[in-house]
C-alpha cells in the first residue's frame, strides 16, 4: 500500500522591507516565520502608506497602514481559507481570499464565507503569495474532507469510509453497522451526506456507500 506523505514547503525569510518589515515581525508568534510578503505598489498608495500582505507558516496577514502612522493588521488562518484568486494587471496584482469564520474548528461548524481583498500589490511578490495560498488551500481542503468524513462517521454511529488516506483491509469501503443509540434520523444523515458530496468532500462512490448503508438500516 502506498504511503501518503504530507509535504510542507520550507519557510523563507522575509525580504528587507524597512519599516513595514519590522511591523510585520512584531505580529509573529513563537515558531512562526514569513514565507512570502508583498507591498502595495507605490502608485496605489498616494493617500496612505503602502499596505502589506504576507503569508506565514500559520496564516495570511494583511496590514493597512494609515498615512499618520500605526497599522491595522488582519489575518486569516490557513485552516479557514476556502479559495484564493489572483488577478494580474499591467502594473500591479490583486489577491482575493475567500474564507470562513470557523470558531468551532469542526467541518460542520463553519460560518458564512467572507472575502479579503489585497489590491495593488507588486506583481512578482503577489504571485509568490498566491503560490503559498494555493498550497495551503489544497492541503486544508483534503484535511477538511477527512475531518468531515470522521464527523459523519461519529454522527452515524460508526460508519467507516475508505478514503485512501488511512490503511484499509480491501479496496471496498469498510462499513460498520449504525449503533442503536445514534441520534440522527436516516433522512438527516442522507441530507448531510448529499451536502458533503455537493461540497466536494466525498466522492460519488462514497456517497453511494453511505446511502446504501442508510437504506439497509431502515
Amino acid at each position: 500500500m502506498a504511503e501518503v506523505v504530507e509535504y510542507t514547503a520550507p519557510a523563507t525569510p522575509a525580504p528587507s522591507l524597512g519599516g513595514p518589515g519590522q511591523q510585520l515581525q512584531t505580529l509573529l508568534i513563537d515558531g512562526e516565520s514569513v514565507r512570502a510578503v508583498a507591498l502595495q505598489h507605490r502608485v496605489y498608495a498616494l493617500a496612505h502608506r503602502r499596505d502589506v500582505a504576507a503569508a506565514t507558516t500559520g496564516r495570511f496577514v494583511f496590514m493597512k497602514r494609515p498615512l499618520l502612522g500605526g497599522y491595522q493588521p488582519f489575518d486569516v488562518r490557513w485552516q479557514d481559507l476556502k479559495e484564493a484568486k489572483l488577478t494580474v494587471g499591467m502594473f500591479s496584482a490583486t489577491l482575493t481570499l475567500t474564507y470562513v469564520a470557523n470558531l468551532s474548528d469542526t467541518a460542520s461548524g463553519e460560518g458564512q464565507p467572507m472575502v479579503l481583498t489585497a489590491k495593488g500589490l507588486t506583481i512578482a511578490e503577489a504571485q509568490a503569495l498566491y503560490r503559498v495560498c494555493q498550497t495551503e488551500e489544497q492541503a486544508w481542503r483534503e484535511k477538511r474532507r477527512i475531518r468531515s468524513i470522521e464527523e459523519m462517521r461519529a454522527a452515524s454511529g460508526g460508519v467507516q469510509i475508505a478514503t485512501g488516506v488511512y490503511p484499509q483491509a480491501s479496496a471496498e469501503p469498510a462499513l460498520e453497522r449504525r449503533s442503536a443509540g445514534a441520534a440522527d434520523e436516516p433522512a438527516q444523515r442522507l441530507a448531510k451526506a448529499r451536502r458533503m458530496l455537493e461540497d466536494g468532500l466525498i466522492t460519488d462512490a462514497e456517497f453511494e456507500a453511505i446511502k446504501a448503508r442508510i437504506v439497509s438500516n431502515l
